[in-house]
């Protein structure tokens, strides 16, 4: 009985060190969204992230895919599913939005090209870009939903959810990347 007491008093913090660290990563996750935008949003679109979640750099490029992923969902939806407008001026507000999801989507691409090469020495530049290139593809979604101002309908109802589900999760990714130049990231810069 003493030597299994003796070998679990051993084992104990052992096990607790490595029960903390595989938390660490979800405990980032919690702390990173608690001020998002969209908070509840950020963590459940975060927590189920399969990739890398341990440093800011790591929760800023997760939320940048999460992004693109949903707005090349959007696009290749806009594009390929047939969407069609009644009217002229639905179909015209269409044909923009196309457009502009189709921008939003080379913005983050670019963006997430850029968090994935940051070094100290343009850390700063790169910060600017990618911060400029997430405020674009913002405004690139609120300019898609503002096309519809005057058409009524289901296609509008329908394009306002999907482009507005993007555009929370592109706000997070603004907050994320923002977070991560406020902090500078200097430690978590190179790979």
């Amino acid at each position: 009985m003493k030597i299994h007491f003796f070998i679990l008093t051993l084992l104990l913090p052992l096990l607790s060190t490595a029960a903390s660290k595989r938390g660490a990563p979800q405990d980032l996750v919690r702390a990173s969204c608690v001020h998002a935008s969209y908070p509840g949003l950020c963590l459940r679109t975060l927590s189920s992230y399969s990739g890398p979640a341990n440093t800011p750099r790591d929760i800023a490029q997760a939320a940048v895919k999460v992004s693109l992923t949903r707005a090349r969902k959007v696009s290749s939806y806009l594009t390929s599913a047939g969407v069609t407008g009644k009217s002229k001026r639905e179909r015209g507000a269409l044909s923009d939005c196309v457009e502009q999801v189709a921008g939003s989507v080379e913005k983050l691409r670019k963006t997430l090209g850029e968090l994935q090469r940051l070094r100290g020495e343009t850390f700063e530049f790169q910060m600017s870009n990618a911060e400029t290139w997430v405020s674009a593809a913002l405004t690139n979604e609120d300019t898609c939903v503002d096309g519809f101002e005057g058409v009524d309908g289901k296609v509008k109802s329908d394009v306002k959810k999907m482009i507005m589900n993007v555009a929370k999760v592109t706000s997070n990714a603004l907050y994320m990347i923002n977070r991560l130049d406020e902090s500078r990231g200097r430690h978590q810069l190179h790979p």
